[in-house]
């Protein structure tokens, strides 16, 4: 008792901690949006996103474009205050807002930062505070102006997630660092040598691919074949015949850039570009290929080069981006086309002219036959360029886009991807040809126990890959109003088995995500089993009783969609109710009264097979709901099942078939025991019988035999 008291109280001194911080937070945010407000209230909170000063310091009124405070120590200028929420809007895994308040020092690093407000499922409830205080405070001191590489810092060892929370964490941190490089470029911190001309980010309009060609944005070369010696003498064609057609463009200004990509391309080069580097775009068609084909060996091009001055830039691999067209209206079609982004090393000037060098002789550049056959020049044109007199005026704040960054985290989980998708293939195997797996009684116990070790310790306790009610919730919220794929593609594992899930559910109910793909659901059957064998004596529910328990779960999925149409932070907190996330996604780590509630699920489990699959779980119920249009009826029944053998309905893993011999198929999980049973000649009556009356037929035609009786001796 003394412990339990001892954690309670505990637990509510960190309530009161937290609500503390997080009244400070909101004074400090109102004296942000309140330009004559006391900003020395304040102090204890600037003091925490800009622990490295000491002394007083002086919060300023929001102002710009994007809004932040200016922060002052002794009338000197040290850094900004802004919302992500303000510059960003800033949106989590879960599609709700979330709002980080960062300190940004002059100097271009994150001094601090501190989070205000989330809807994370994941992070609403039982996650120690501590948690997610490290991981925003593991952002102090991270350079903004290198590239955004949203799980840079997992390898190299900061803190970058909250356990049990990886993809919640990285879009926490990617939001803070894309909203710290705006303000910095809004306010010049991220500022340029001024011998190098900057081009204005701000500025867009929309362009077709002419107007672009005709204001100079876009550079053409036109080359025959009396120009191309290599090309010249393989062919008795015209000399006037074109054989190859260039364009480049610089692709950092806005107006350019967006229009030859499209949006979503053009913001996933801007993250991947550091604040002062450029990129260009090549399209080239005709006989003679740009890029050669020996660039995939050796990671460089050697066909060509760009020259500015006295520099001479070529490109690697790393540096180059495939585009398979162009987006801007009346954009021709090309045989190659290509984003190089320009070596920072270079010290590009988009303000001076510069050239593209095509080369013959071979992907070798030491070929003693190597030449110059096509040149380009190009020169950006001044309208496209900030006038050094003119204020850096903000980019546009745009909301918060997920693009490059589930991209990065897709790359990063390849392993985790590829076995995913074998374990989805076998199974799609085992559904396809279940006929032939359940014949065999054995083979069948084998495959399903090995499938249910699977899904527990590689989708469950490895990959965290459970699926959870509150996806459905956000899906459906998604549909209400803002959906983006790309919000649900920040997890790939769980887009992967959703859309599994979606296809068997048209194919075979919701029984094939339940009976095999569900971590939770398979440990409760593993334990079951465990407990059978230690002689663990089963509690049979009856038929009535145990049919008047099914709405539980119903109701449970139906409060929980209601409840977040009002306050989905409070649907989090009921969608508690799966035990999924103590034992599956958190491991454990959790506080004891969840442990104690997943620890009576799974007790209970041990005497009802699948207990909290049965009556309590709102996943299953939402799953349920369309069970009843699949396609495919494969699960065979015999005219005798439910009259005169009631084996399956006895074995079946929730109790599924009903008393007259019919399968459930809402409550169906697919398992398949019934389908082994059908086959089983040991086991099912019918065919128990068949054998029978098959020995009696033998029995009489011997009797009849006469002389040869005794062969049958």
């Amino acid at each position: 008792m003394a412990g339990c008291r001892s954690r309670w109280k505990e637990l509510a001194s960190e309530v009161a901690r937290r609500c503390a911080g997080v009244v400070t937070v909101a004074v400090l945010i109102a004296s942000c949006l309140a330009p004559n407000a006391a900003a020395e209230i304040a102090q204890e909170e600037l003091a925490r996103l800009f622990p490295q000063l000491k002394g007083q310091l002086t919060l300023g009124p929001t102002s710009g474009s994007p809004p932040a405070a200016e922060v002052r120590q002794s009338g000197k200028l040290v850094g900004y205050v802004f919302s992500t929420a303000t510059v960003t809007r800033s949106v989590g895994f879960s599609g709700k807002p979330f709002d980080v308040l960062v300190g940004l020092a002059i100097d271009g690093t994150v001094a601090g930062a501190r989070l205000v407000s989330h809807e994370e499922p994941i992070l609403v409830i039982g996650v120690s505070p501590g948690g997610l205080d490290a991981l925003v405070i593991g952002l102090r001191g991270t350079d903004i102006k290198a590239p955004i590489r949203p799980l840079a810092s997992r390898r190299s060892g900061a803190p970058d997630h909250v356990a049990g929370a990886t993809i919640s964490s990285i879009v926490i941190r990617e939001a803070v660092l894309r909203a710290a490089r705006i303000v910095a470029l809004s306010r010049g911190i991220l500022g340029r040598s001024p011998s190098i001309a900057e081009v204005n980010r701000a500025q867009f309009a929309t362009r077709a691919f002419a107007e672009l060609l005709a204001e100079g944005g876009i550079a053409r070369g036109v080359f025959k074949r009396s120009e191309f010696a290599p090309v010249a003498a393989q062919s008795d064609r015209p000399a006037e015949e074109v054989v190859l057609e260039l364009h480049m463009a610089l692709l950092t200004p806005p107006t350019i850039g967006q229009n030859l990509l499209g949006r979503r391309e053009f913001e996933r080069l801007e993250a991947k570009l550091a604040a002062d580097q450029h990129a260009v775009l090549i399209a080239a068609s005709g006989l003679y290929s740009l890029k050669g084909a020996l660039w995939r060996q050796t990671g460089s091009f050697d066909r060509f080069q760009i020259v500015q001055g006295a520099t001479t830039i070529r490109f690697s691999a790393e540096d180059h981006d495939n585009v398979e067209r162009l987006a801007a209206a009346g954009a021709p079609e090309a045989r190659e086309i290509g984003i190089f982004r320009i070596p920072l090393a270079a010290r590009f000037d988009p303000g001076k002219p510069f050239r593209l060098e095509l080369a013959t002789g071979g992907d070798d550049r030491r070929a003693p036959d190597r030449s110059t056959i096509a040149v380009l020049e190009y020169r950006l044109p001044p309208k496209f360029l900030r006038a050094a007199v003119e204020p850096p005026p903000s980019p546009p704040p745009r909301a918060a886009t997920e693009t490059e960054l589930w991209q990065e985290i897709w790359w990063s989980r390849q392993v985790e991807i590829a076995l995913t998708a074998a374990l989805l293939l076998s199974l799609g195997v085992i559904l396809f040809s279940h006929d032939l797996l359940v014949r065999d009684v054995r083979r069948y116990a084998i495959v399903r126990i090995s499938f249910l070790f699977a899904t527990v310790i590689f989708l469950g306790l490895y990959a965290g890959a459970q699926l959870s009610v509150v996806h459905v919730v956000t899906f459906v919220h998604a549909l209400l109003g803002g959906f983006s794929w790309e919000q649900f593609l920040l997890d790939p594992l769980v887009f992967i088995l959703w859309s599994f899930v979606a296809l068997a559910l048209i194919f075979w109910g919701r029984g094939v995500f339940c009976g095999w793909l569900c971590p939770f659901g398979a440990l409760q059957e593993i334990l079951n089993q465990a407990a059978r064998r230690l002689g663990v004596r089963q509690i049979e529910i009856p038929w009535p009783l145990h049919e008047r328990l099914w709405p539980m779960k119903y109701v449970a999925f139906l409060l929980i969609l209601g409840l977040s149409l009002k306050s989905a932070r409070d649907a989090f907190v009921l969608a508690e109710i799966e035990p999924f996330k103590t034992v599956i996604t958190l491991k454990l780590m959790r506080a004891w009264p969840f442990l104690l509630y997943a620890a009576a699920v799974l007790a209970a489990g041990l005497f009802i097979e699948r207990f909290f699959c049965r009556y309590l779980c709102p996943l299953g119920a939402a799953l349920a709901m369309p069970a009843r249009l699949r396609l495919f009826e494969w699960l065979k029944r015999r005219p005798q099942c439910g009259r005169e053998c009631r084996i399956c309905a006895a074995r079946c893993t929730v109790q599924a078939i009903n008393p007259l011999g019919q399968i459930q198929p809402n409550e169906c999980i697919y398992c398949l025991k019934c389908q082994a049973n059908y086959y089983d000649a040991t086991t099912c009556l019918p065919l128990i019988q068949r054998a029978q009356r098959r020995q009696a037929t033998n029995g009489q035609v011997a009797l009849t035999t006469g002389p040869k009786e005794r062969d049958y001796e």
